[in-house]
């Protein structure tokens, strides 16, 4: 290895952050360059993402900027193409510009995952992520742009496919989504909506196992249940979305067919599919193979964890367990994995990540939350306030948690905002309008601002 080895670290979110915060503390200058790249400039804490798509959150507030934290490294603004660990070398395609190749001496694969999704007929066109801070302001100002649509119309088929809010999958992100959301638009309606009643909404989620939560015990999901239908919200277990039309017909494998201009999907994750670009050994679920080091089975001189690695679970009795893919694993496998790779380059052995599963906590909505950690259960209020405790402690950097608890303080003075910034979704529809209107002396007629064509992932605001 290199006198002044290269630490490549693939990815910016929990495990790229962390690791490269603890490398850049630990390593006196000089000792080593670390380069991390990643196609966004910023890691996204994603447990805030439903309270900044509700509002008790600024969305600026759940990202943590890469060059002003990890203000010791160098950082790439890009994406790894492919990689050849053989070659200790890896291909980046930047922002703008010709791809070029990095030479490195130690990777770190921290690319984390995409959203898993199935074949489903219309998915891709109607189908809105939340997995990114874009994403959750897109759906804020969606499920905002559609109250105002249906208080705007006398027509009661528009009234009601504007008024149906579907999401698919029964997990921790999806649970907190639908919950929060559901939550803000309630209170948006009975304060500014007079024209509307909550009872006109529904709120209808989607999932194919029997159960939502998996991560908690059965007792706690029932309870999540019955206070969500006690909202009046349905939850359709055992049940697969089938399709959705161009005329947004949602259908389901229980046979309900209805209306919806909106289909949320949180339906899982996959690791991330560059590491099919890569030579570095990955197991039958497409993760790469680690050991409990979290070094790359096989492999010298490489390391992952998060998401996308298979990283064998010591607390387990079943000798084939790997670890669950959570923010909870992903942040101390990366402070394990950066002192690992600090005893390696200082002639010690590393020491393997162990690590049981302390629990989980979820918001329902503003001052109603569950939660369950090392065998504690909790309900409503408690909960809540023990899930706001919890992730603004482990939120990165000392400026977000400020803001965050700022944001926090301010919503508890002031009314909740309620406001749709639609515009961000096409910035230029009326600039390009006016400047058609010049050519052609006639005005186009008026779209809203979350038109259909503001809806493919694209054209999604960041």
């Amino acid at each position: 290895m290199a006198q002044r080895p290269v630490i490549l670290i693939v990815g910016g979110g929990y495990v790229g952050l962390y690791t490269a915060l603890r490398l850049q503390k630990k390593l006196s200058r000089g000792r080593a360059e670390i380069i991390v790249v990643d196609p966004q400039p910023h890691m996204t804490y994603q447990p805030f993402l439903p309270e900044a798509a509700a509002g008790s959150v600024e969305p600026r507030h759940v990202v943590v900027p890469l060059r002003r934290t990890l203000d010791r490294c160098r950082v790439v603004t890009g994406a790894v193409t492919g990689l050849s660990h053989a070659d200790r070398t890896a291909t980046v395609a930047p922002v703008e510009g010709e791809s070029f190749d990095l030479h490195y001496d130690v990777l770190v694969m921290a690319a984390g995952s995409i959203a898993r999704t199935l074949p489903i007929p219309g998915l891709p066109e109607h189908g809105i992520g939340f997995k990114n801070v874009g994403e959750a302001i897109y759906l804020r100002n969606h499920v905002l742009a559609r109250l105002d649509a249906a208080a705007s119309t006398d027509d009661p088929e528009v009234r009601r496919r504007a008024l149906t809010f579907t999401f698919v999958g029964g997990g921790y992100a999806g649970i907190e989504a639908f919950a929060e959301l559901e939550d803000m638009a309630r209170y948006a309606i009975e304060h500014y909506y007079p024209r509307l009643s909550p009872a006109d909404m529904r709120w209808v989620l989607v999932e194919a196992t029997g159960r939502i939560l998996p991560e908690v015990d059965l007792d706690m999901a029932a309870w999540t249940v019955e206070q969500l239908t006690a909202r009046g919200m349905e939850l359709k277990l055992n049940t697969r979305l089938e399709s959705i039309s161009d005329e947004c017909l949602v259908s389901t494998g229980d046979g309900d067919s209805f209306a919806s201009d909106t289909l949320v999907w949180t339906a899982g994750t996959k690791p991330n599919p560059l590491l099919s670009a890569t030579d570095l050994p990955l197991d039958g679920r497409g993760r790469v193979e680690c050991e409990a080091t979290l070094q790359v089975k096989g492999t010298p001189d490489a390391w992952a964890a998060g998401d996308l690695a298979a990283v064998p679970d010591l607390t387990s009795d079943d000798p084939d367990a790997t670890t669950a893919p959570n923010a909870q694993h992903a942040v101390r496998q990366a402070k394990r994995l950066a002192d690992n790779i600090l005893a390696i380059l200082d002639g010690r052995e590393p020491t393997p990540y162990r690590h049981a599963y302390a629990g989980s906590v979820a918001s329902l909505g503003l001052h109603k939350g569950v939660a369950q950690v090392y065998g504690v259960k909790l309900k409503g209020w408690p909960a809540w306030m023990m899930h706001r405790t919890y992730h603004v402690s482990r939120v990165p950097t000392l400026n977000r948690k400020v803001r965050v608890i700022a944001d926090w303080t301010l919503a508890s003075v002031f009314r909740r905002e309620v406001i749709s910034l639609g515009q961000l979704q096409d910035p230029r529809r009326e600039f390009v309008a006016a400047a058609n209107t010049g050519r052609t002396g006639h005005l186009p007629p008026p779209q809203p601002a979350d038109h259909e064509q503001s809806r493919t992932p694209g054209a999604q605001a960041g």
